[in-house]
């Protein structure tokens, strides 16, 4: 049987349990958004020295995503800017949006012995997806 809510219920107005939902969607997924295959790509490509090559070869690495995960990145990718434009009054700035969704959308396949090493590349990849969405996403 299909399982039906309706979002105008109380347990919903709490933005944070549609924002930890949203995420807990997204790290349930048998495979992140970003396939397991691209994970040290995308960490290689923010690790380029140069800012623009960071962005071309990102935006090749995302055209390269299967179409499903490309919509669904594009999608959530779009929001998420709408949402930064309202950083001074929800606090989300690239940067906190990045802590947040960066390890959910791109995430080895085994845990490094050093979490802390991938995680701020992880989040620099999706600050630099919010920073250059036009870019990276064209239409």
């Amino acid at each position: 049987p299909e399982e039906r809510f309706s979002l105008e219920d109380p347990e919903w107005s709490d933005i944070h349990v549609v924002t930890g939902a949203l995420k807990l969607f997204f790290r349930e997924l048998p495979e992140p958004l970003v396939p397991y295959e691209l994970f040290n790509p995308f960490i290689e490509a923010i690790k380029l020295p140069d800012p623009q090559e960071q962005v071309q070869r990102v935006a090749e690495l995302v055209q390269s995503l299967p179409p499903p995960n490309y919509a669904t990145l594009r999608y959530l990718v779009a929001h998420l800017c709408r949402v930064m434009e309202r950083a001074d009054v929800n606090l989300m700035t690239r940067q906190n949006i990045g802590i947040v969704f960066g390890p959910t959308l791109l995430r080895p396949e085994r845990e490094p012995g050093s979490l802390a090493v991938g995680m701020s590349q992880q989040n620099q990849a999706v600050e630099l997806l919010l920073a250059h969405f036009d870019c990276i996403f064209p239409t």
